[in-house]
């Protein structure tokens, strides 16, 4: 990302959400770039879910986030802290977002090509209140494989959104990902030259 000039500065703190839908690794993405011990919110799922949330695709998922996952990365050499903020993925939890993305900077949306429709709802809550995000598809071991063109095409994504591959459960993976939202927030958001 490169050094700031003012590297012995109070770091710059960036409020990052991971959305999606449920049971598409959001807990595992932020326990995996997380640096300290990741706040959960996980509870078990219980019968009295089954009406309501589809198991569909996730049949061994057996909690569930109920409020927010919770951690925090830092890049020393930027002066940077970021603060992570998994969302629930469930319909029934969705009051909660609006509160959540207050003075976020961006948004990572993950997907699952087993349960894409899933992520159709966090896309649609971000391009609509404006806020900056890129959609990272999860490489389950038993998905089926998309190039990412098609998933662009069935999200029909616009094409400046980024898409990009990640494995939630790997420690760079997760990191790279972080690291390409905010490169694209920085592209996009900075004023552009008048000719």
């Amino acid at each position: 990302m490169g050094s700031r000039p003012d590297s012995d500065a109070f770091p710059w703190q960036l409020k990052i959400l991971i959305a999606g839908g449920f049971g598409v690794g959001k807990t595992t993405f932020v326990g995996s770039a997380s640096e300290i011990e990741p706040l959960s919110t996980e509870e078990h799922l219980t019968t009295a879910s089954l009406d309501t949330d589809s198991l569909a695709g996730v049949e061994r998922k057996s909690t569930t986030t109920v409020a927010m996952d919770f951690g925090r990365i830092t890049f020393p050499e930027d002066n940077v802290v970021l603060y992570l903020f998994g969302t629930p993925g469930q319909d029934r939890f969705w009051f909660m977002w609006d509160e959540l993305s207050r003075g976020t900077v961006g948004a990572i949306v993950l997907a699952d090509t087993r349960r894409l429709q899933d992520c159709f709802g966090a896309i649609e809550f971000f391009e609509q209140r404006g806020i900056y995000f890129l959609v990272a598809v999860n490489e389950f071991d038993n998905a089926m494989y998309y190039t990412p063109d098609e998933v662009r095409n069935a999200l029909a994504l616009h094409e400046s959104v980024p898409l990009l591959l990640c494995d939630a459960r790997d420690t760079q993976s997760a990191t790279r990902t972080l690291i390409s939202l905010l490169e694209y927030v920085l592209t996009t958001s900075a004023p552009q030259p008048t000719p």
